[in-house]
């Protein structure tokens, strides 16, 4: 067995079934997704804010973006 791995006992809980995690693969927070991939089961944790942290430390950009309006009709001169 390699080291990122452990034997856990699987037990009943009413009619779902459970297994206890080890404190070393503890999940930060308190929600994770739950997928199979097959025969393996994948659990993640529900990570909620991330992305805005992530982009308040980005750079802004130089670039210059295109007028993607430019050419198209006046909403106010549409005709249904």
């Amino acid at each position: 067995m390699a080291e990122s791995e452990r034997r856990v006992r699987l037990f009943r809980n009413g009619r779902n079934q459970a297994l206890r995690i080890p404190r070393e693969f503890e999940l930060e927070g308190d929600e994770a997704i739950l997928r199979k991939e097959g025969d393996h089961l994948v659990i993640e944790p529900v990570r909620k804010g991330r992305l805005l942290a992530l982009l308040a430390d980005l750079e802004p950009l130089d670039a210059q973006f295109p007028d993607v309006d430019e050419g198209l009709t006046d909403l106010d001169d549409v005709e249904l």
